[in-house]
């Protein structure tokens, strides 16, 4: 059956809310005729006036002319019946994200339009091979997922369930390419690739924030310092605890009670509070008195010497070592170089500072015999673009109050700015992306995507600064799984059980390994 789309292949969108308005406008823009259809009265005329306004506001700032703006709103037509799809060669269904209200939608569609028609949801989570269930031609039906605001957006996922054929998929992901979107072909399983894949972001945080490991802020802060442009409970404060949980309760309903995806009950406690983030004035952060407060924002004070020792030894490898090196050289100190050390960090007169591998500082100290002892996190790349440099780290039970503000004099020293966490297995970053590349590595292996198309989702969809896989490819997949088993071994739970695929790639990098 014949399935190609083009620019001028006429369009039906239904549902005129966020979504649905947005993708109105996108195939407009890119020359559809588009019928525009919400069973609300009113809702389909509305959304275009707010189009026509948003447009407006794009012709203001000159970022689109006034001619094309026009063009663009000349192409929607405002539908009172759904019968408007009739001639549709694509009807993309924006409605609420319920299964059963869809399914019933499809079926009405089926009466309506020919064949070849391809019916498309926008669903986020939505099985697209159970929506396909009781059509007719279930071949024609693909998951369509556009990210809000659509207009500036770049990805959209393509999903296909069991029943989709491929030319369908096809179609339509070179259709989205024409929309000057980034597609990436999905599989349909519980939260596609982005809303599956970035559970791990937020879960780490809550699970951080149930231990008391430390505020909000001061996590938010960690990873901003990392790259990400948001912090997990910003981030979850802009979404929308309520909207945030649910997509956590239903991908851990849909893998069945997985461990791996199970909701917090630190989110949960917001819900039932109404403290749902931006939309109710409070979630993480008082949102009616000011933005979110930043423990690292003060006015950078210049980097401090590291501490005086007798013996100064710097291990291993990695971005604070080097600044290390390069202040111990410019000083003219004296200090023992150990390219080749089991860890990464500083040693002062016994006393060590090392880079977290998974294990509690606590642990590190006692298996060592090293009673003066910190921990810091991973570093990823250079600071935020922000110019955040927070840093977690903790300290040993047993450290003294003089090691402990010498820990933290070093990664100063360093250029980060020191956040103190309880010690914890793993602190914030290092963890996080552990887990993130962990959950990317199982999509994979069970081929829900590639790691090309996983690594452009996350940049894409959630705008991570790295995909998971461009993170691994800095960070050897053994050390990985060894920060994960030693999580797995800390909690005795499911939750950090590595990936057999991640698994696999150390096996085949210990192997290969000088």
């Amino acid at each position: 059956m014949r399935h190609a789309l083009d620019t001028q292949s006429p369009v039906c969108v239904i549902g005129a809310g966020i979504m649905g308005a947005g993708i109105a406008q996108v195939a407009a823009q890119a020359g559809h005729p588009v019928q525009l259809h919400d069973a609300r009265d009113g809702a389909a005329l509305a959304a275009l006036r707010r189009l026509a306004t948003g447009l407006d506001a794009l012709v203001a700032k000159g970022r689109l002319s006034a001619e094309a703006a026009q063009a663009t709103l000349a192409r929607i037509t405002p539908a009172t019946s759904i019968d408007a799809a009739a001639g549709a060669r694509l009807v993309v269904e924006a409605i609420v994200e319920q299964a059963e209200a869809k399914r019933t939608l499809f079926a009405q569609l089926e009466a309506i339009v020919d064949a070849d028609c391809v019916l498309a949801s926008n669903t986020s989570s939505i099985s697209i091979t159970a929506l396909a269930r009781d059509l007719r031609h279930p071949g024609r039906c693909v998951g369509l997922h556009f990210f809000n605001p659509v207009p500036v957006m770049k990805l959209v996922e393509v999903v296909s369930g069991l029943r989709t054929e491929p030319s369908v998929a096809q179609a339509v992901f070179a259709l989205s390419e024409r929309w000057r979107k980034t597609p990436v072909h999905a599989r349909s399983t519980p939260g596609f690739i982005v809303n599956r894949i970035a559970r791990p972001y937020y879960a780490e945080t809550l699970a951080l924030l149930q231990e008391r490991a430390a505020e909000p802020a001061v996590l938010d802060a960690c990873l901003r310092g990392a790259g990400f442009r948001m912090g997990p409970c910003e981030l979850m404060d802009l979404i929308g605890h309520d909207t945030n949980f649910a997509v956590t309760a239903s991908v851990h309903d849909a893998n069945f009670g997985d461990r791996r995806y199970g909701p917090s009950l630190v989110q949960r406690e917001l819900v039932d509070g109404g403290l749902l983030g931006r939309k109710s004035g409070r979630g993480f952060y008082d949102h009616a008195e000011r933005a979110a407060p930043d423990p690292a924002a003060h006015p950078a004070a210049p980097a401090p010497a590291l501490p005086q020792a007798a013996r100064c030894r710097v291990h291993g490898h990695g971005a604070l070592v080097e600044r290390w090196l390069d202040g111990l050289a410019r000083e003219g100190r004296a200090f023992e170089r150990v390219a080749e050390s089991p860890w990464n960090g500083l040693e002062l007169d016994g006393a060590q500072l090392r880079q977290t591998d998974g294990r509690l500082a606590a642990q590190v100290a006692a298996e060592h015999a090293v009673r003066d002892l910190a921990l810091f996190d991973r570093t990823v790349g250079p600071p935020s673009a922000g110019g955040d440099t927070a840093l977690a780290w903790s300290a040993s039970g047993g450290a003294s109050e003089d090691w402990q503000a010498s820990a933290a004099q070093c990664l100063q020293a360093a250029g980060r700015q020191p956040q103190r966490l309880r010690d914890v297995p793993g602190l914030v970053v290092a963890r996080t992306l552990a887990m993130l590349i962990n959950e990317a590595s199982d999509a994979v292996l069970q081929g829900v995507c590639s790691a090309a198309d996983a690594d452009m989702a996350m940049k894409l969809g959630v705008n991570y600064p790295a995909g998971p896989f461009e993170w691994l490819a800095d960070w050897e997949a053994r050390q990985v799984v060894a920060l994960l088993d030693r999580l797995d071994t800390h909690y005795r739970g499911e939750r950090y059980r590595a990936s057999p695929a991640l698994r696999e790639r150390a096996w085949l990098q210990a192997a290969t390994a000088p």
